[in-house]
């Protein structure tokens, strides 16, 4: 083995210095699960600095917990060799042993910076996007295998990876994306607390039912509205809360044509909007039934969150949240775009009080098995260190 460029030994305990890249400029669940990561991992001992778009919400939310950040422009994209070189001088100067990827549109970036500027650098991509369409030629191939690792967060997307891409299996680890399951399981708020929070008053006998993401039309909430009225009509004690806002850089019109519908529903007394929050867990806490109507989710971070607060979770079946929810045990899955379908799922759950919580408790403790951050952050430190020990 070629030693002339090895990195000296990590520091007693194990911790080296960790650089995230993610050049986003939008804030949704991937900006955020990268900058909880990056938190989390200073809190565990390790030297982090976060490398992201300047003004991004991604550097706000950063620099608001104090953690170090350095900004950086990549106008050029996969051919942009000055900012390779900017991003190894970052590099350089905290003495990064590994850059961590989270955004799939970097890794051209970083593996320039690696080819041509820090050779020695071990390269990790954390997934958080499906892959789309096969990426087997030439020009992916050695991008991927320039990587020393790729972290998926699901079997069912590991599996995508290897029949999509050339990565050698070796460097394929299965480490699924964590949340802080204490705030969601043992807040110590009551249901009516969390309404009082949210300011949701609700008759007497109400049941909530809750969808919790940023409005867009790949979440669904028009769906879920259009299907509610008719639910609505059945069950006049169901209520609905929507909690998020518009989609960054995208505009408001998708959230106006929500509330657009709402009003011509006749549905502003029984569904109630909120902006979005930094503490999701007061929302789930508020409902009944958590509602997850995204018409492909890679991931469904808002799905474990529910999990693990023990709400029944009726979800569309896709993407990643089929590997996550047990139809019948953890949660109920309907077809995507299925208005009666999930009608059925939902209205089940209303008829079958017993039913709900016997689900809600077995999703909870799925979710407080599977989905801790803490198994995140032990599972992505152990490839780490095999890869700094290699």
């Amino acid at each position: 083995m070629n030693t002339a460029n090895r990195q000296q030994p990590a520091a007693a305990g194990g911790y080296f210095p960790l650089s995230v890249l993610c050049l986003s400029r939008s804030w949704g669940g991937l900006e955020l699960n990268t900058v909880r990561f990056a938190e989390w991992m200073r809190q565990r001992g390790w030297p982090v600095e976060i490398i992201t778009l300047p003004d991004s919400p991604i550097a706000v939310r950063a620099a608001e917990l104090g953690l170090p950040v350095q900004v950086l422009r990549n106008p050029l994209k996969a051919v942009d060799l000055p900012a390779a070189g900017r991003l190894a001088g970052f590099l350089q100067k905290f003495n990064t042993r590994v850059l961590l990827v989270t955004r799939n549109g970097d890794l051209a970036l970083a593996v320039l910076c690696k080819t041509l500027r820090r050779p020695a650098l071990k390269l990790v991509y954390q997934q958080h996007m499906q892959l789309g369409i096969a990426k087997r030629g030439l020009l992916h191939t050695l991008r991927y295998r320039a990587l020393d690792g790729w972290l998926s967060p699901l079997p069912g997307l590991a599996r995508e990876v290897l029949e999509k891409t050339r990565l050698p299996a070796a460097r394929l680890h299965v480490v699924p994306l964590g949340i802080e399951v204490d705030k969601f399981a043992h807040s110590g708020r009551t249901q009516a607390q969390a309404r009082a929070a949210l300011a949701v008053e609700l008759p007497a006998g109400a049941v909530l039912l809750g969808l919790v993401g940023r409005f867009d039309e790949n979440k669904g909430q028009l769906f879920v509205v259009e299907a509610f009225a008719a639910l609505h009509q059945r069950h006049p004690n169901a209520h609905l809360l929507l909690v998020g806002e518009s989609t960054r850089n995208i505009g408001d019109g998708y959230r106006h044509a929500v509330l657009a519908k709402i009003e011509s529903l006749g549905l502003g007394h029984a569904v109630h909007v909120r902006g979005f929050t930094l503490q999701p867990e007061i929302a789930y806490q508020a409902l009944d039934i958590s509602v997850v109507a995204s018409t492909n989710e890679t991931y469904g971070m808002v799905t474990i969150e529910a999990m693990a607060t023990g709400l029944p979770v009726v979800a569309s079946a896709a993407g990643g949240t089929l590997s996550i929810v047990a139809n019948g045990r953890t949660g109920l899955l309907f077809p995507v775009g299925d208005q009666h379908a999930f009608g059925a799922a939902v209205e089940q759950l209303i008829q079958q009080p017993t039913l709900a919580v016997k689900i809600g408790q077995q999703a909870q403790a799925e979710a407080l098995a599977t989905y801790s951050h803490h198994n995140q952050c032990a599972q992505t430190e152990k490839v780490l260190r095999a890869l700094a020990a290699a």
